[in-house]
């Protein structure tokens, strides 16, 4: 192998995947879910992986303004291929749908960088534990009681995961009382023992959720993800201050959104996606700033594009085993992982263990 090993390709492709029920959380429905998945090549037949959760807008920005950038840069200078893509999105702005697009490439660099050197991504990384833990996530609000049940036991009682999330703040906060009945009823169902998350997705005002978070704090809720938007530092820290459960956001902030918000003193754990929020090398460079400011994080969707990283991360707190998420990547790709007893394994095989499935991956492909 000589020196320089130069990106030979980046091959792109789109794909909806339906949902098997209606989703919706506090702000947004959905019935599908739009995938951009990035192929890169070097060493003539070595691939690397890489995804983001994003409309194919983003599969034709990858392939018109970043391919012709990195194409012939050296395949094991990730920093370099990052800054030349952020350069590139000045004008475009690097939030977004872009800084989506500059995700999916960084994950396929890292990707493929591990596979060229036959390391397992964490190894690659340097881990600082052997797995990772999870909990599981789902309880859309368009979910009925009985589907509710049967997630949430599924989880708890069928596979021993002992975290569980689902969504509140139905219809911009609009349906309070609902959001309570299925909180009680969430409760009822995993026992007194499992932990038990709930995510607003900035539905609520300030007030509301400050207001909300009494009866939280009496079902036994440790974790309130987003009570009200992300950007909204000042409203995430009167929250923080006011009620007993964790509060917790930042999932599709860049860095410095997320210097931002740890400044504010917003939140109890930082949330972090690298699907989002610029790929892996900026997920680790949040996480390890989050460290020095003594806070723990935990990643948002797409777990096994976190997996392996996560376990590099001495200030993690756990893993989410998003649903939608989960069904998508096991559907196109091979090397899906096991939650069963709460953690994931990261794969011994090199990369983050997860390949397209082409075949398989083609009836669900827009572009």
């Amino acid at each position: 192998m000589s020196h320089l090993l130069p990106l030979e390709q980046l091959d792109v492709a789109c794909y909806l995947v339906p949902t098997d029920a209606p989703e919706a959380d506090g702000t947004l429905s959905w019935d599908r879910t739009p995938v951009v998945v990035v192929e890169a090549r070097a060493d003539g037949t070595t691939y690397g992986t890489g995804w983001t959760y994003a409309p194919p807008a983003v599969g034709a920005y990858l392939t018109q303004e970043l391919a012709p950038l990195l194409i012939g840069l050296d395949v094991f200078d990730i920093p370099a291929a990052h800054t030349a893509m952020c350069a590139a999105a000045r004008d475009h702005g690097r939030s977004g749908l872009s800084a989506a697009a500059v995700s999916a490439v960084d994950i396929a660099l890292w990707d493929l960088k591990s596979r060229l050197l036959s390391l397992p991504l964490s190894r690659l990384l340097g881990a600082a534990r052997p797995t990772v833990p999870v909990y599981g996530s789902g309880g859309f609000t368009t979910y009925h009681d009985t589907h509710l049940a049967s997630q949430l036991g599924g989880w708890v009682h069928g596979q021993g995961i002992d975290r569980v999330k689902i969504r509140i703040g139905e219809a911009w906060g609009r349906a309070v009382v609902r959001d309570l009945d299925r909180v009680r009823l969430a409760r009822e169902v995993i026992g007194s023992q499992a932990e038990l998350y709930v995510e607003a997705s900035g539905a609520y005002t300030r007030k509301q959720a400050v207001r909300i978070g009494g009866p939280l704090a009496e079902y036994g809720v440790g974790w309130f993800e987003e009570p009200v938007p992300a950007d909204d530092l000042p409203g995430l820290r009167l929250v923080r201050d006011a009620v007993v459960c964790d509060v917790t956001a930042g999932a599709t902030g860049d860095l410095p959104h997320c210097a931002r918000t740890i400044g504010a003193e917003a939140v109890d754990c930082l949330t972090l996606d690298a699907t989002r929020c610029g790929g892996l090398t900026v997920f680790l460079r949040a996480a390890a700033l989050a460290q020095a400011h003594g806070l723990e994080v935990s990643t948002r969707g797409a777990p096994h594009a976190h997996a392996h990283a996560a376990a590099s991360l001495p200030n993690l707190r756990h893993v989410e085993w998003y649903h939608d998420h989960v069904r998508v990547e096991s559907l196109l790709f091979s090397g899906a992982l096991d939650p069963t007893g709460g953690t994931l394994h990261p794969h011994p095989s090199p990369g983050h263990g997860l390949t397209l499935r082409h075949e398989a991956a083609e009836s669900y492909r827009c572009t």
